[in-house]
């Protein structure tokens, strides 16, 4: 079976006191094998740059891997995000995983000035990002035209020391079937994509992988999951919570649908954290050998 992996996603707040890449080293320190973060700039609730703070957290580890979740694509052009990918990925030491997204919240982007698109052109836009950035990454020079994006004759250096994975966080049929046939990864929410509609959605990634000639195996599953630890916590559809073995119960059942890495929402601050990382986390590893 796949190496399983545990990963947290951490809040970018910019609060008096708040320190990412302390949060991160915490994280590091329990033995969780990677951290992400959100990518949503507009608001009135003080928050630190996306990029800027996975960053920070880079320089304070050394082991973990670093996930966006997802970038949002009106924000940065993709020439722009493979640069800084490749830049991100020599600096950490080959740690980021590039998690891109079509832009789910259209306030965001309208308030900034960026172009607003329709579902249908999201996932369009999503597609010619997703290669363009492996284009620049592999090809000496490289040219796109499409119908949102294009290149001409567009050329990065360095070129990445290794494949660095792109996942999407995709849900509907188009934009499934643009990671089956893209994509490294699929990195879903749970509040989004219950456990019972996750197969069905599986069978349409595996499908269109297949169907452009790749192994359906190739496309990594990952599952956005909002935990708390606590005996006797009342249940709630849109989380798992409870004591140590119930939870581990749960995600044991995430994991029999083909998740290989859970990234937590973390509900009950840095106690739930620890009670997952010594007690949750081995009984999930110790039930799906």
């Amino acid at each position: 079976m796949t190496e399983l992996r545990f990963g947290v996603s951490l809040p970018i707040s910019a609060l008096p006191g708040a320190d990412p890449g302390a949060e991160a080293v915490a994280v590091e320190d329990l033995g969780f094998d990677l951290v992400s973060v959100w990518d949503h700039l507009h608001g009135d609730q003080p928050s630190f740059e996306t990029w800027t703070a996975l960053t920070w957290m880079a320089a304070h580890t050394s082991r973990v891997e670093l996930l966006t979740s997802v970038l949002g694509l009106p924000y940065r052009p993709p020439p722009v995000v493979a640069k800084m990918a490749e830049t991100l990925d020599r600096l950490s030491g080959g740690r980021l995983i590039l998690g891109l997204g079509g832009g789910g919240s259209d306030r965001e982007f309208e308030a900034f000035g960026l172009p607003g698109r329709s579902p249908r052109e999201k996932v369009e836009a999503l597609a010619e990002a997703i290669e363009i950035i492996r284009g620049l990454w592999t090809h000496p020079t490289f040219t796109s035209r499409g119908r949102h994006y294009s290149v001409n004759e567009a050329r990065i250096e360095p070129k990445p020391e290794r494949a660095i994975p792109i996942w999407t966080g995709s849900y509907g049929r188009r934009s499934l079937e643009v990671t089956g046939r893209l994509a490294d990864g699929w990195n879903p929410s749970m509040p989004y994509a219950p456990p019972e509609v996750v197969p069905a959605m599986r069978n349409v990634i595996r499908g269109a992988a297949v169907e452009a000639g790749r192994d359906p195996e190739a496309v990594a599953c990952s599952y956005n999951v909002a935990v708390r630890v606590q005996e006797g916590h009342p249940p709630n559809p849109r989380m798992v919570t409870g004591s140590p073995d119930q939870v581990a119960d749960r995600l044991s059942r995430f994991v029999r649908l083909g998740f290989t890495t859970l990234i937590f929402w973390i509900r009950g601050g840095p106690e739930t954290r620890e009670r997952l990382a010594r007690e949750v986390i081995p009984a999930v590893r110790s039930s799906v050998v």
